[in-house]
């Protein structure tokens, strides 16, 4: 596995298990998660792979930022897009909102058949699978 693939697996275990825990994800797993990708693409491609990953950082805060207006997504779960966004860059963020959607989706019918009394679903576990899975597809 890469460095890029070891660091988002790890972002997205540590921000899953939060989410799921304590139903937010703390602000140093997101800090960290964005800090990485600024610093792996900085390194890797000097100030194109910088720029490049804050792009890919500002475009996951904004894909998700309308739910979190709307009172759909928490704070936690827009950082953690962002942080996502500067690991798999703009192009890869896009790919891992739109995998997420059917991913979030299945885990709130699952909700909801089950009966559990939950105002929202954790929402990390799914946009790290569409994380991860956009960076397979990477190859």
């Amino acid at each position: 596995m890469s460095v890029l693939g070891s660091m988002a697996v790890l972002l997205g275990c540590a921000a899953s298990f939060e989410d799921l825990r304590r139903r937010a994800i703390a602000n140093w797993i997101n800090l960290a998660g964005l800090a990485g990708g600024l610093i792996y693409h900085t390194a890797s491609r000097g100030a194109v792979g910088l720029a490049w990953s804050a792009v890919g950082a500002a475009v996951g805060f904004a894909v998700f930022l309308p739910f979190y207006w709307l009172g759909g997504m928490g704070g936690g779960d827009l950082k953690l897009a962002a942080a996502f966004g500067a690991l798999l860059g703009p192009s890869g963020m896009l790919l891992a909102a739109l995998l997420a959607a059917p991913i979030g989706a299945m885990m709130a019918v699952v909700c909801l058949a089950w009966k559990w009394r939950t105002r929202a679903i954790p929402y990390a576990p799914a946009l790290s699978l569409g994380a991860w899975l956009a960076l397979v597809g990477r190859g």
